[in-house]
């Protein structure tokens, strides 16, 4: 099995020629590896919780399917185990459209005959990415006041696994009267 490559090689955002299409014509991609996120919403959806708290980037970068899947993972099961799967949502805010490529290049005796440098070197498809901008809200919690701490706990376990410095922020919703009646 191939290593994976450092997160490094593909943090900084890129012009993105990654278009897929339906029609072959219009696709650069030929074809784009399998996206590892499972779900993108965990939790009790349909319940409007009092308190939002989000994760927020403070770089823009791109962020690898692989480890936006690894930081809902740590997070969506201490928030389970915890709270109890009625008492939150969690909410990925953010989508692998990028398709990262790379040109192999063989090293070794005899990898003359093989390697064409840099002629032909737009590369073939590896993983995906999704391209995050300053500011922009990765992922989100909704739960109970009660559960506020372990909340932000979850988010700064989800924070670890991502490649940027992030911050939380902390909503309270607005409670309407017609809601409770």
């Amino acid at each position: 099995m191939v290593k994976l490559r450092k997160g490094v090689a593909y943090r900084h955002l890129k012009r993105p020629y990654t278009r897929k299409s339906k029609y072959r014509s219009k696709s650069f991609i030929r074809g784009s590896p399998q996206i590892k996120i499972v779900r993108y919403v965990m939790g009790d959806v349909a319940k409007k919780f009092p308190v939002i708290l989000t994760v927020h980037s403070n770089q823009d970068l791109q962020l690898r399917h692989n480890a936006i899947e690894s930081a809902r993972l740590t997070s969506n099961r201490l928030l389970e185990v915890s709270v109890g799967k009625g008492n939150f949502y969690l909410k990925l805010r953010v989508y692998p459209h990028h398709v990262l490529r790379e040109n192999p290049l063989a090293a070794g005796a005899g990898a003359d005959r093989m390697s064409t440098g840099m002629q032909l070197s737009f590369g073939k498809p590896i993983g995906n990415a999704a391209q995050v901008r300053k500011g922009q809200v990765i992922a989100e919690v909704g739960t109970e006041r009660q559960f506020v701490g372990i909340a932000k706990k979850a988010l700064h376990r989800m924070a670890y696994k991502l490649p940027c410095s992030t911050t939380i922020q902390i909503k309270e919703q607005k409670e309407t009267a017609n809601a409770e009646a």
